[in-house]
């Protein structure tokens, strides 16, 4: 009997699939996503999967060993505000924090601007009579009386999660432990986050808000993933559910409702990780992936096949800690919408038409002017073969939209306003490449550019001309990037524990830095097997949070176990310096500087059993017989359109290749090629495209 992987992305317009047997065969499934109840679309797409085996879903199920989720369920219940009703308890004098947030206003310039409403009203932040210093000695003690008149308070207001967050909590976390022990018998059915768990390192509000972000999305998510099990029960599904987490790793649906914040930025980590598997392939360490959905743009740098991580996350403006990958996302997306600024500037999204109704050409019922039917109008998109023949697009109707909403008020012909809505987005997303590059030291010329989401092959050579970025590779299963993603994933948790020292100071307490380590680790076997990953497959990273004395913040620094262990203070510190000087262009070794320890982190991995990429027989190099017929194409370069040569892209494999103009059209995607640029399809169906 055959076997088979699912990796499952559920996006703003489309819910991806990509299933897989033990061979390596692979195969690509779309359907629309119902963000009321994202399971419905999962449900439906496993469907389909049966259908087209003329199995039920229980029998196909039965076949399937592990179905790798990455959902959004936490994210959209942020962005819409619809998130539990949470409560906070806090150390007396500090309840207006989360309100106050870091005291810095986000856009200087904008005599409008409002901060965001705290997720917590303030009538349900509750003070606590406790302290306990950055030593962790205790100067007041825990108030129970407090505890109990804040557990009354949240019951008679219907509260349903409860964030608990002391002062220094990270040296001591006993008193939030008590609170909780206590909230738990009192409050038997809410859920609980307690901060010295969730993120037991300094800076109180990164604290408090993950913490709370954690609690407002528990119920929500704890409750999709039951929802999400029983129909997959149902229909008996006996196989492992693994859940994608923003580190670019997954975890069990047991672990994962602890900390259900490390699911709020998930959807787009799993395209760095499909990144390096097929980078690899070629040789390439340094690269850009960039994944262009429906709704969003998704943009991460990897220098030598390692993603760039962030502590330094924000979910709707509010503050989120956690390890994370450093995925840059901005609102541009097939639906993103065209308006009219009040100065009669041309502006595209960050606003999106999503699934429903989707773009005007999808004939939904959408009215609004998006890029799809940009992309429509200038040729890139077959309005008969759509999403491989299942959808026809309306071309006058997406004419009409343009013409009336964005050619008319401008005073433009209509071809020149499609041009200038997609020119646009190649720009916006231009620049969001340029801010993980550029602005961090990065020449993105350096880099190989990988093209996934169903919208980004149409834009990925118009995006590279834009930073000269003279190589390109769109995957094979470019459309579902994110979903191939997650079945190259690891088992992965972080743990981290503050430390505040002088590092290799004469004060340093070496003995407690070495405890500390052994804590992490120990955590990390604990929870390594609560998922019953065997002891060899388990792996452990390690890094420290280093600065110079009198700096804010840190900078995260890799070390091996032999220097922990050893105690090798002047390499760790060595390994600093050149770590500063790569990122902001000095260092301060030869002034002697002392160095101050923050943080010291632990990233456990359980490595997984992955499935091969599958090699193609090769089949020469003239793809004539995969060429469709010609249409014509608006050519950037020479702003007009050209008759272009169309090839069937689902028919094209290991050896073709063609000089542009050309287009390349797959079920799930379209890849335009412009006349700058050569293709060649490599060994398991990836093109890269060139610059000549």
């Amino acid at each position: 009997m055959t076997r088979y992987r699912i990796g499952v992305d559920v996006g703003g317009t489309f819910t991806d699939f990509l299933l897989m047997n033990e061979e390596g065969d692979a195969q690509v499934y779309k359907v629309l996503s119902t963000p009321a109840d994202p399971s419905i679309a999962v449900i439906h797409g496993l469907s389909v999967m049966a259908e087209k085996r003329n199995a039920d879903l229980g029998r196909f199920l039965g076949q399937v060993e592990i179905i790798v989720h990455g959902t959004t369920v936490t994210t959209n219940a942020v962005l819409t505000g619809n998130v539990a009703k949470t409560g906070l308890l806090t150390t007396r004098g500090f309840r207006d924090a989360l309100q106050m947030r870091r005291g810095i206003r986000e856009e200087l310039y904008n005599n409008r601007y409002l901060p965001p409403r705290p997720i917590v009203p303030r009538y349900l932040r509750i003070p606590v009579e406790e302290r306990i210093d950055f030593s962790g000695k205790e100067i007041r003690p825990l108030s129970v009386q407090d505890l109990e008149d804040g557990a009354a308070k949240f019951k008679e207001n219907g509260v349903e999660a409860v964030a608990i967050c002391f002062m220094h909590s990270y040296a001591d976390g006993s008193h939030e432990e008590a609170a909780a022990e206590r909230l738990r018998r009192l409050m038997p059915d809410a859920y609980l986050s307690v901060s010295s768990r969730v993120l037991p390192q300094v800076r109180f509000y990164n604290r408090v808000s993950t913490t709370v972000l954690n609690s407002a999305v528990g119920p929500i998510l704890e409750k999709y993933i039951r929802s999400l099990t029983a129909k997959l029960e149902m229909h008996d599904f006996k196989g492992l559910l693994l859940i994608m987490q923003s580190n670019g790793g997954v975890t069990s649906p047991e672990v994962v409702t602890e900390l259900a914040s490390s699911t709020l930025l998930s959807g787009p980590a799993a395209a760095p990780v499909a990144g390096i598997a097929y980078t690899r392939l070629h040789g390439y360490g340094d690269f850009i992936t960039v994944d262009m959905g429906g709704t969003s743009f998704d943009a991460a740098l990897i220098k030598d096949s390692t993603p760039l991580v962030t502590t330094d996350g924000k979910v709707n403006r509010f503050a989120l800690a956690l390890p994370m990958m450093d995925v840059h996302t901005i609102g541009a997306g097939g639906g993103s919408i065209a308006w009219i600024d009040d100065s009669g500037l041309l502006r595209m999204g960050p606003k999106s038409a999503g699934a429903r109704p989707g773009p005007v050409c999808y004939g939904l019922g959408g009215t609004e002017p998006t890029c799809s039917d940009a992309n429509l109008l200038l040729g890139y998109l077959n309005a008969d073969h759509f999403a491989g023949g299942k959808m026809t697009l309306d071309r006058p109707m997406a004419e009409k939209a343009i013409l009336e909403k964005v050619a008319q008020p401008l005073g433009m012909p209509l071809p020149e306003a499609a041009y200038g809505m997609c020119h646009i987005m190649n720009i916006n997303m231009a620049s969001a490449i340029r801010e993980i590059s550029v602005q961090r030291g990065y020449d993105p010329r350096e880099f190989l550019l990988v093209c996934a989401g169903g919208a980004g092959p149409i834009h990925a050579a118009m995006i590279a001309s834009e930073l000269e970025i003279p190589r390109i590779l769109v995957p094979k299963e470019s459309s579902i990037f994110c979903a191939a993603g997650m079945l190259l994933s690891d088992l992965k948790h972080d743990f981290g524990r503050t430390y505040h020292t002088i590092f290799s100071g004469k004060d340093m307490d070496v003995a407690r830095f070495l405890s500390l380590i052994d804590d992490l680790q120990r955590e990390g076997d604990r929870i390594l097997a609560l998922e019953s990953i065997p002891v060899e497959r388990r792996m452990f990273q390690y890094s420290l949070d280093l600065r110079y004395v009198r700096q804010y913040h840190e900078v995260n620094v890799p070390v091996t176990m032999e220097d922990l262990r050893t105690f090798n203070g002047e390499s760790m510190k060595e390994a600093f310096h050149r770590q500063h000087d790569r990122l902001y262009g000095y260092s301060l070794r030869e002034e002697g500087t002392e160095v101050e320890l923050v943080n010291l982190r632990l990233t456990a991995i359980g490595v997984t059993d992955k499935p091969a990429l599958k090699e193609e027989e090769y089949r020469g190099k003239n793809p004539n017989s995969c060429l469709k017929g010609t249409r014509p194409v608006f050519i950037p370069s020479q702003r007009d359109f050209g008759v272009v040569p169309v090839y069937d892209g689902d028919r094209m494999g290991f050896g073709h290749e063609l000089q542009g103009p050309a287009i390349i059209e797959q079920t799930n995607t379209t890849i335009f090629v412009p006349p700058e640029y050569e293709v060649a399809c490599d060994a398991y169906g990836s093109y890269l495209l060139r610059l000549v």
